[in-house]
């Protein structure tokens, strides 16, 4: 979901998540509402609003609506918007209280409609439109009074320029030289793993317990996540405390070379202020 990166160079991130979605099951589902509950530290969102920033699958959005949320989802990538469809239409067909657009978190006037929401949510998201400061100002001015900002960044390491052109090559590759890079990529890591002396097959079997993912169409999306931003914890901090926002947790990833990626710090910022009432 971007304005600011051409077609040609755009990745197809709804393409992956149409592919995703021929794996979902219950237990994924299970851990992505597991997820949700952790990062918002409570079990249940009855009768708060929802809105979820670049929806992808819909499957955060479905979590949310499971918990109780009336929730709002929208993506600028129009396959996206398409998968998150298909998804409340298998799981939630009629639910009035789930509504699906296709948007931008950098058009003024789309944001201008949506009103203010006791949940924002943008997990991996806002580093992808090319603009990745003024998204995060742009999605922050969503939150109501006394609301919560859920989002991840990729944090900033010393690989992330060489990533950053790796990923716009891969975009536009052909799907041949996709799949050899990622066969590389996969290598390279079970190859790390055996020499640090880890279980890769374990890694990979267990993947799903992290937010219910899967780890091909991460490495994929990994691999091929244009355009792309990366920032600090530190920088995430200045830019919510310029906000007026209070932090509540982080859950930020150890200091790395970046090497097989990034990787995503989580952040939760309230907005100060009692709720509006009712």
């Amino acid at each position: 979901m971007n304005d600011h990166a051409s077609a040609e160079t755009r990745f197809a991130f709804g393409d992956n998540w149409r592919a995703y979605l021929a794996r979902l099951d219950a237990g994924r589902i299970a851990e992505a509402e597991k997820s949700l509950q952790g990062l918002l530290g409570c079990e249940r969102l009855d009768g708060s609003t929802f809105l979820d920033i670049g929806s992808g699958s819909g499957l955060f959005s479905l979590a949310a609506r499971r918990l109780g949320a009336r929730v709002h989802s929208f993506d600028h990538d129009a396959e996206s918007v398409a998968c998150t469809a298909m998804l409340k239409e298998r799981y939630a067909p009629d639910d009035a209280s789930w509504t699906v657009e296709r948007g931008s978190v950098l058009d003024r006037d789309y944001l201008a409609g949506l009103g203010t929401y006791d949940t924002v949510y943008a997990w991996g998201v806002l580093h992808h439109t090319g603009a990745m400061r003024e998204a995060v100002r742009k999605a922050a001015a969503l939150v109501r009074s006394g609301g919560t900002f859920a989002f991840a960044l990729y944090r900033k390491t010393p690989s992330c320029g060489a990533w950053r052109l790796e990923k716009r090559w891969y975009a536009r590759a052909n799907p041949s030289a996709q799949r050899r890079a990622r066969a590389l990529y996969v290598t390279l890591m079970r190859l790390y793993y055996r020499l640090r002396g880890r279980d890769f097959a374990a890694y990979v079997s267990g993947y799903v317990s992290k937010r219910g993912m899967d780890f091909a169409h991460d490495v994929h999306d990994w691999l091929g996540g244009y355009p792309y931003e990366s920032v600090s914890p530190a920088a995430v901090a200045e830019i919510m405390a310029s906000l007026g926002f209070e932090h509540v947790r982080s859950v930020v990833l150890p200091p790395s070379l970046g090497v097989f990626g990034s990787g995503c710090d989580e952040y939760v910022y309230r907005r100060p202020g009692p709720p509006p009432p009712g």
